[in-house]
């Protein structure tokens, strides 16, 4: 049911929900995990790493002081062939720290300290200052990242915003999005990570920026290859339905169909010992008993200042005659339902923008239920609490909607607990 396939640095693994699976007249759908991992090495890669942070009126006090203890935990964390810049925006922008190689920590850390909040919201001219900043050092064996974290809504420049993150992404930029309380813009801040291949994330207390920050970090030192692409050769007759992402988060990736029988999916960077994993959905055809080869998976990725290099594995299922053979993959299946469960409260917030509240009512108790049975109580509880909500003819508060929406993306990984050190 499992077959790796090795390369000098990544492992492809592909497993089948269920096999063998039975014979049948009709298709029958099938799902398969596509698993990389990228070995572990000691060393850190360099960074072209630039922090855009908001420093508007809204972040006084408590925010505003763990973004500063937070970003000087970065420096901490760099060595001193990364190069780092600091801009800050709130209506206007300003660059605390243009780019430079992170050996005078003392000075960084004494012009973070000086940070003080004033203004409004402009996200757009942070993020191109930032961009200025990291094409200075833009360099094939640097992984270039830009860190964002806002705590507000932007008025008048998302599409600037998109634009910006559109020219990252093609410069090999990842973005990590981070919004801090409830009153930012989620589904633009997605956008951003998105169009570059980097993440989005909810922060919910000021507590935990350090540890946001830290596995922003973590991972852009951890990279190990770029611009890693899943490439699903199917056999005649093989249908793809949906793929998502499992890890490191759960996210609808969609599919870019390539001709009639192969499907594209953008992967993004590989960190290392970081598992990456897709499930796909996929209708199967009619077969007698015997063993098939029903695609062939190819993961396309480029090494850090190398060239591209192909891991390839064939996808076999066995049919059986035998209704008492199947047996299903315990971790595939568990993985499938948190992925049930994400498009659950995924539609549901949908239906309760679009003012379904019926419709989302009914898909937050399916969700809550899934949850439960998953044994995630405590989210079980509060997806069944914002149904109650709903019901009642009470909209959801932007609090309940970010904290769903973000929790289960994370069902596959668990968020580490804040920082103290």
């Amino acid at each position: 049911m499992s077959n790796p396939t090795l390369s000098d640095t990544l492992t492809l693994t592909c497993t089948w929900g269920r096999a063998p699976l039975p014979t049948s007249a009709s298709p029958q759908a099938a799902y398969l995990l596509v698993e990389t991992l990228a070995a572990a090495v000691a060393e850190t890669v360099p960074l072209n790493f630039c922090l855009v942070l908001d420093r508007s009126g809204s972040m006084q006090g408590p925010k505003l002081a763990a973004m500063k203890d937070a970003t000087k935990r970065v420096i901490d964390t760099l060595t001193p062939q990364d190069v780092v810049a600091i801009v800050l925006f709130d209506d206007t922008v300003q660059v605390l720290a243009p780019a430079t190689l992170a050996a005078d920590k003392d000075a960084l850390k004494a012009a973070i300290d000086s940070i003080e909040e004033a203004g409004g919201t402009a996200l757009s001219g942070g993020m191109q200052a930032g961009q200025a900043e990291l094409r200075k050092h833009a360099a094939p064996d640097r992984v270039s990242a830009m860190l964002v974290l806002t705590d507000g809504q932007t008025w008048g420049d998302e599409d600037s915003c998109r634009a910006i993150a559109t020219q990252l992404g093609q410069e090999g930029t990842h973005i990590t999005a981070l919004g801090l309380g409830a009153e930012w813009n989620e589904k633009l801040l997605d956008e951003l990570a998105e169009a570059t291949g980097g993440a989005s994330d909810y922060v919910a207390d000021p507590a935990q920026i350090t540890s946001f920050f830290q596995r922003a970090v973590r991972a852009a030192q951890g990279t190990v290859a770029q611009d890693a692409r899943l490439l699903l050769r199917l056999a005649r007759d093989v249908m793809p339905r949906a793929v998502y992402r499992t890890m490191p988060v759960i996210a609808n990736l969609g599919y870019q169909p390539i001709g009639q029988n192969d499907v594209a999916v953008r992967l993004g960077n590989l960190d290392s010992g970081a598992p990456a994993s897709v499930v796909i959905d996929l209708m199967v055809p009619a077969r007698a008993a015997g063993s098939f080869r029903i695609a062939q998976a190819e993961l396309h990725y480029t090494p850090l200042g190398g060239t591209e290099q192909v891991v390839k594995q064939d996808v076999l299922l066995e049919f059986t005659s035998d209704p008492n053979a199947a047996t299903y993959d315990p971790r595939v299946m568990n993985l499938v339902e948190k992925v049930t469960a994400f498009k659950l409260q995924t539609r549901a917030l949908s239906e309760a923008e679009a003012g379904n509240l019926a419709g989302a009512t009914q898909k937050l108790r399916a969700a809550a239920t899934r949850l439960l049975d998953l044994g995630e109580l405590d989210l079980a509880q509060k997806a069944q609490a914002q149904a109650e909500q709903l019901e009642q003819g009470k909209g959801m508060s932007a609090e309940s909607q970010k904290e769903l929406r973000y929790a289960t993306r994370r069902l596959t990984q668990k968020l580490e607990e804040p920082s103290n050190e």
